[in-house]
């Protein structure tokens, strides 16, 4: 066991943010089309954390159109060109699955105070 913990360990990214649930953030992430690389920006908020070290992942919701769009990204991911979190919400929940239900302005966060 201490086999894969050790190749996972070298694996975790050490430049990714702190980010938990409830944070809105903007991922930048690599998107290859063809021969070409592009970076896509992702932006909403996080709904749900899960795993843990190498294989971490965090579930981002946002409203595109009118339409929910969530999108599922690996923390340590070299896809993931960057990760910027723009600001913290203050939720009480490890999952935020009750805002697929809600729209406009029942769906924000409120944010938290420091």
């Amino acid at each position: 066991m201490d086999y894969i913990k050790a190749i996972e360990q070298q694996q975790i990214r050490d430049d990714i943010p702190q980010v938990v649930v409830g944070d809105n953030v903007k991922v930048h992430y690599k998107i290859k089309e063809g021969d070409r690389e592009r970076i896509q920006v992702f932006q909403g908020d996080v709904i749900r954390m899960s795993g843990e070290g190498a294989r971490e992942t965090f579930t981002v919701r946002k409203i595109s159109f009118g339409v929910g769009v969530e999108r599922t990204f690996p923390l340590n991911s070299p896809k993931i060109a960057k990760l910027e979190v723009v600001r913290h919400g203050d939720v009480h929940r490890a999952k935020l699955y009750y805002l697929r239900d809600r729209v406009g302005k029942a769906a924000r966060l409120r944010e938290k105070r420091v």
